[in-house]
């Protein structure tokens, strides 16, 4: 009875001992194929889809062209200069001033001393008047134009490249500017505004 006992704990601790190996080994094969699987999909995720590639560089080459590419910084830097001869025409320049002296010096070494005051005054100050205005016409012109072609530019340029608003913004105040600088300059040099006064 002895020999019968040991020998029936002996085969159940064989038994035991074989499960747990099988059970081990089909944990450890189910580990490894999980872990593959999940190498797999991350190689797939890592891996660069070719078609994506070209459309994703085409959409940053067009956001690269609007917003700082060449057409977009020579657009904003043109519609900066529209805007500030439009504020020179309005304001004055050292080219003004000194064309403004220059016929004045002129008018005073082309009078005398007995010529009438109507002569003094169209030759010392008429004339240094209209000067001024003839370059404040200039430079309004100059913005003028200069913000006309910044505003048609894109009608000229690549298709699908929108202008950026504050050049638009920009570019109308340098127009309006250049507007107002001329219109004012032409009615300067012609009298309307601001003429000589009457000496008889």
């Amino acid at each position: 009875m002895g020999t019968k006992t040991v020998d029936e704990t002996g085969v159940k601790t064989d038994e035991r001992k074989t499960d747990e190996a099988t059970e081990a080994a089909a944990s450890t094969e189910a580990a490894e194929a999980t872990e593959a699987s999940e190498a797999a999909e991350k190689a797939d995720t890592d891996t660069p889809d070719d078609t994506d590639t070209p459309e994703d560089a085409d959409v940053t080459g067009e956001t690269d062209g609007t917003d700082g590419g060449p057409t977009g910084v020579g657009q904003g830097a043109g519609a900066v200069v529209s805007a500030g001869l439009g504020i020179v025409s309005l304001t004055g320049s050292w080219v003004g001033t000194v064309a403004s002296a220059r016929e004045s010096l002129m008018g005073q070494l082309q009078t005398s001393s007995s010529s009438d005051v109507g002569t003094l005054i169209e030759k010392g100050y008429g004339n240094a008047w209209q000067a001024t205005a003839m370059w404040g016409g200039i430079f309004a012109l100059v913005a003028l134009i200069v913000g006309v072609v910044v505003l048609a530019r894109p009608a000229f340029g690549a298709p699908g490249r929108p202008q950026a608003p504050w050049i638009k913004s920009v570019a109308w105040a340098g127009v309006a500017l250049g507007v107002i600088g001329l219109l004012l300059a032409v009615l300067k040099y012609t009298d309307v505004l601001l003429g000589l006064p009457a000496t008889g």
